[in-house]
């Protein structure tokens, strides 16, 4: 802004990031609107990319953004001329862009009147611009289209999504009170049904990334039942639609719908795969039930839903990766467990079944699944010791397997016949590496192997075997403490 103003233009920070100061929060990123043109900025900033026709020129400035990957040399702050916008055709770009000298003319063209705020020298003044009174709407806490909310969902259909996904950022989710809350202005809620169908002419990746932030928005839950109460949700995903009213089994007391969200609500991840996976772990449940009441069945839910997850999120572009951890999740989400009757090697079989790295994120879609249910607990006693027993199981035994030398190399180096001798030696040397580390190379360990070939190691291995188990059940009894479990 510095560099604009010296070279002669005015220059505001705009949108989004002034919102986010107002409010107090941390702005994700930095938009500047200025009216110098795209080839003036240029002119200030050498090197700058500038690849539209909507006067946005990106400049490369020092990484300041801790969001920032770190392959990234830079951050970029996109500086925009003023701008105003005319025809709309295709419900998704303007047919026309022409810059223009008037702030005010830029600030009209935007969304939302929370959004349509600018900050920076006026007159020789820092100031608020605010000409459509955004600054109050954010002290009420109401999402409100600039001007007439036809004309403006009409320009850009994905704005019917953007004022979901405003609204379930935005929003407490600690607050009950809704007068107190976020909520969407009714003229604009009444356009956004009206015009709900034209989210059809908008492709899927830029309905994706919506939805994917109102995914992992703090009032999820409240997010995807205001895209339903608007008409959204049925150009989404609308299979998540037909849990609506489908009652369920004696281990429910929530409809598969309210089951569902509330899962989403309450998953403990931050992964969008994870929480795309607690929100679809159930949604086969509708095409799966068979019979009514407390006794209805979902057979092969699991199953039938990893292959719908699958469906729906290819559909809506996601990559590939979250597709399959996500579907992965999905088809496992019902394993079974019961502390005594399940054994180390069925646990095993679901490590490799799932992966060790995936572990985590399958017990976060549980424990979404379990609050999503009403319980109380997200992990009573049998999660947390399968939680132990997968640990136990993954962790690399104690075993000679550990030692920096064979039984071969007792035999090909030390010249001990084979036989047992060989294995009672390689135990005595696991005990002994047990209690020093440091001993645990070859040199020191063919040494030490010399000198217990001589020796009756028969008392000496019995010991032996005593300190590994010692070792093995000072272990458990730790990984057991980490997991609270006797």
């Amino acid at each position: 802004m510095t560099a604009l103003e010296q070279a002669g233009f005015e220059a505001f920070i705009v949108g989004g990031c002034v919102r986010d100061l107002l409010l107090e929060r941390v702005p994700k990123d930095w938009d500047i609107t200025t009216n110098a043109t795209p080839e003036e900025i240029l002119a200030v900033f050498p090197g700058s990319v500038y690849e539209n026709r909507f006067g946005t020129v990106g400049v490369k400035v020092p990484r300041f953004l801790k969001t920032t990957p770190p392959k990234h040399e830079h951050d970029i702050i996109e500086v925009t001329t003023y701008r105003v916008e005319s025809g709309y055709e295709d419900k998704r770009r303007p047919d026309e862009v022409r810059f223009t000298a008037s702030l005010e003319e830029d600030l009209a063209r935007r969304d939302f009147t929370v959004n349509a705020l600018a900050y920076g020298k006026k007159e020789d003044k820092e100031q608020l611009i605010d000409p459509f009174h955004g600054q109050e709407d954010l002290e009420k806490k109401i999402i409100r289209t600039v001007g007439v909310p036809e004309e403006r969902f009409g320009e850009d259909a994905l704005r019917l999504m953007r004022a979901v996904r405003l609204f379930a950022e935005l929003r407490d989710p600690q607050e009950k009170d809704d007068g107190k809350n976020w909520r969407i202005e009714e003229g604009t809620l009444l356009a956004i049904k009206k015009l709900s169908g034209n989210l059809a002419h908008i492709s899927q990746e830029r309905i994706r990334d919506e939805f994917s932030k109102i995914v992992l928005s703090p009032s999820s839950k409240e997010g995807i039942e205001m895209l339903e109460y608007s008409g959204l949700l049925e150009y989404i995903i609308p299979e998540l639609r037909e849990g609506i009213g489908v009652t369920q089994n004696l281990h429910h007391i929530y409809t598969v719908w309210e089951h569902n969200l509330r899962a989403l609500q309450t998953c403990p991840s931050q992964k969008l795969s994870v929480r795309l996976a607690t929100l679809l772990h159930d949604v086969a449940k509708p095409c799966t039930k068979r019979g009514e009441g407390y006794r209805s069945t979902f057979y092969n839910h699991d199953h039938v839903g990893a292959r719908m997850t699958t469906k729906i999120l290819e559909r809506l572009k996601y990559p590939q990766a979250i597709v399959k951890k996500a579907s992965l999740l999905v088809d496992n989400h019902l394993f079974y467990y019961n502390v005594g009757e399940v054994t180390e090697a069925s646990v095993r079989r679901l490590v490799k079944r799932v992966g060790l790295e995936n572990m985590d994120d399958l017990m976060a879609v549980r424990v979404g699944d379990r609050l999503g249910s009403g319980v109380p607990k997200a992990k009573p006693y049998k999660l947390r010791h399968l939680e132990y027993m997968i640990e136990k199981v993954s962790r690399d035994p104690l075993s000679v397997k550990m030692l920096a030398i064979k039984g071969t190399d007792l035999i090909e180096t030390v010249g001990i016949p084979a036989g047992p001798k060989i294995g009672a030696i390689l135990d005595v040397l696991l005990a002994e590496v047990i209690d020093d580390k440091e001993k645990n190379t070859r040199e020191i360990l063919l040494g030490r192997a010399r000198t217990l070939a001589a020796s009756d190691i028969g008392e000496l291995r019995a010991l032996a075997q005593e300190k590994i188990e010692e070792k093995r059940e000072a272990e458990d009894q730790a990984i057991r403490k980490r997991h609270w479990v006797e």
